[in-house]
């Protein structure tokens, strides 16, 4: 019997995402994958395991709606997705019928999006942004029909780039209610105060998707947010799986979300903002580092000569970062997760010896 005539035509051909973890590496310090360098210690508080776990989390609702601050966002605004990846692909199949909706994007950035609209055989428009990381109204404007669904990562990944509040209204007011913009917050606790909460109310077509993976140090557990007009809540919970959370991972998050545990992530997102600042100062030395771009998570993007090189040398001495190479204007780009301090000065003194060398065959040469 030969099965791969069964399988659908699309997934045959599909090339599928490459995460950090399918990539690989082997070494002490992984820069890769955007996790936070940190973790907070949890017990497990319940250990029996032969109920199944309630389908939406009370106590979990409960304490994010606290934990955001907002007097008009409830439990009614909440839906708990396996992360962000899952909270894509319910969007997707809720709102999209194959062969005819689409949905739009803005490369270059996460590349679940399209991946996601492969897979359920919806057809995505793609907008690339300027090389300055703006959107281009005009071509969006002009390819907005059939659009169900936009989605905007905010700050982007991989750039780092955080699009202004103004631009965000203004891509509101240019699709006028015909789709759904679907902002990506997976880092904006790294710089929290730009986050878009109060327009939810102003915007039923604005949905915010948070996760606990990055600043909450909890990336092993997926855990995410939909955060929506109480409309759309309810028709995801139509199709969301019937137990989409774990009871240990229900049990961990709940105690994430505690405010000792949340002074406990601030904390460490100040750390992480202050060790990209200072790894931003000691990149800016090396005569290889064409460009820096500013960001506003924890990571940078950075533009090197030779990056290929850089890359491979890194990876082959423990450090893993991630190549960008391919990506949309991002020639020569490499991604770097801010790590540790510790973890930070060993990417820096492994580039002090690459300089090194690399200055020595050059007068050699020359």
């Amino acid at each position: 019997m030969d099965i791969k005539k069964l399988v659908r035509n699309k997934i045959l051909k599909l090339i599928p995402y490459k995460s950090a973890r399918k990539i690989g590496g082997t070494g002490d310090v992984w820069l890769n994958a955007n996790e936070s360098p940190y973790n907070n210690f949890f017990f497990l508080k319940n250990n029996y395991f032969n109920r199944y776990p309630e389908p939406q989390s009370y106590l979990i609702l409960k304490r994010y709606v606290n934990y955001l601050n907002n007097s008009k966002i409830s439990s009614k605004n909440l839906l708990i997705s396996r992360g962000s990846d899952e909270a894509i692909d319910l969007l997707i199949r809720a709102f999209c019928d194959p062969n005819k909706d689409k949905i739009m994007f803005f490369p270059p950035t996460y590349g679940m999006y399209h991946i996601s609209s492969k897979i359920i055989g919806i057809k995505s428009i793609i907008i690339t942004t300027f090389k300055n990381g703006n959107l281009n109204f005009k071509e969006i404007k002009k390819n907005i029909d059939y659009v169900k669904l936009i989605f905007l990562c905010r700050p982007n990944n991989p750039t780092g780039k955080i699009l202004s509040k103004k631009n965000v209204l203004h891509l509101l007011k240019c699709i006028n209610k015909r789709s759904l913009l679907i902002v990506d917050e997976a880092y904006i606790e790294f710089i929290f105060d730009k986050n878009l909460l109060k327009y939810l109310y102003l915007y039923p077509n604005l949905i915010i998707l948070r996760t606990m993976s990055k600043a909450f140090s909890l990336a092993g557990l997926r855990c995410g947010f939909i955060i929506a007009n109480s409309f759309i809540i309810k028709i995801l919970l139509k199709i969301i799986a019937p137990y989409p959370l774990s009871s240990p991972v229900i049990d961990i998050v709940s105690q994430a979300l505690l405010k000792k545990n949340i002074v406990f992530m601030r904390n460490k997102v100040l750390i992480i903002n202050s060790n990209r600042i200072w790894l931003i100062n000691f990149l800016k030395k090396f005569f290889f580092v064409k460009k820096i771009f500013n960001s506003s998570a924890n990571y940078l993007l950075v533009c090197f000569y030779y990056s290929n090189f850089i890359f491979k040398y890194l990876w082959d001495n423990g450090i893993i970062l991630r190549n960008q190479n391919k990506n949309y204007f991002l020639k020569n780009c490499i991604r770097i997760s801010i790590g540790t301090k510790l973890e930070c000065l060993k990417l820096i003194m492994k580039l002090k010896n690459l300089s090194y060398n690399l200055k020595i065959r050059y007068c050699c040469v020359k």
